[in-house]
C-alpha cells in the first residue's frame, strides 16, 4: 500500500474543512462560498481585471462570466473596461459590495484569528516554510504581486 501523501492530502482536508466551516456563515449573507471568496478578494485587490480573478481562482472562463453576471445583477460588482486594454475588463465592488465584503470578511478574520490562537511563532514559521517550498517546487505564481 502506498504511504499517504504528507503535504497534498492534508492540504487539500484543510481547503475541503474551512470551506465547510465558512458556507453557513456566508450563505447566511446571500453568497455561495466561491462569490464570498470572490468578494472579499476584490475588498483587498479591487480594481481587479478579470483575467487575475481567472487565475488566482482557477476558474473557467463561463463559471466565471455566470458568477459575475449574478453579482452585478445584484448590484454587488461593475464591471469597467481596462484604461490599459480595451479589449478587458476590470472588477470593483460596488458600495453595497463592499458593505458585503466586511460582513462576509469577518467569520474569515475570526477563523484565522481562532487558528493563529492555537499554534506558536515556530509553528507559523514551519508552516511558512512549507507553503514557500510549494511555490518554490511548483515554480507558479498565481497573481503577480504588483501591488
Amino acid at each position: 500500500m502506498a504511504e499517504p501523501l504528507r503535504f497534498l492530502s492534508p492540504i487539500h482536508k484543510a481547503s475541503r474543512q474551512i470551506g465547510l466551516h465558512l458556507a453557513g456563515k456566508v450563505e447566511s449573507a446571500g453568497l455561495q462560498v466561491p462569490e464570498a471568496h470572490l468578494v472579499s478578494y476584490l475588498r483587498s485587490y479591487e480594481p481587479c481585471p478579470i483575467g487575475e480573478i481567472r487565475r488566482v481562482f482557477g476558474l473557467r472562463r463561463s463559471t466565471l462570466t455566470s458568477m459575475l453576471d449574478r453579482l452585478e445583477a445584484r448590484g454587488i460588482v461593475h464591471r469597467t473596461p481596462s484604461p490599459e486594454d480595451r479589449r478587458s475588463f476590470l472588477v470593483r465592488l460596488s458600495a453595497s459590495g463592499r458593505d458585503l465584503a466586511t460582513v462576509v470578511s469577518r467569520p474569515v478574520e475570526d477563523l484565522e484569528r481562532k487558528i493563529r490562537a492555537e499554534i506558536d511563532e515556530q509553528d507559523l514559521q514551519g508552516f511558512d516554510r512549507v507553503m514557500n517550498a510549494i511555490a518554490q517546487v511548483t515554480g507558479v505564481q498565481v497573481r503577480k504581486e504588483t501591488r
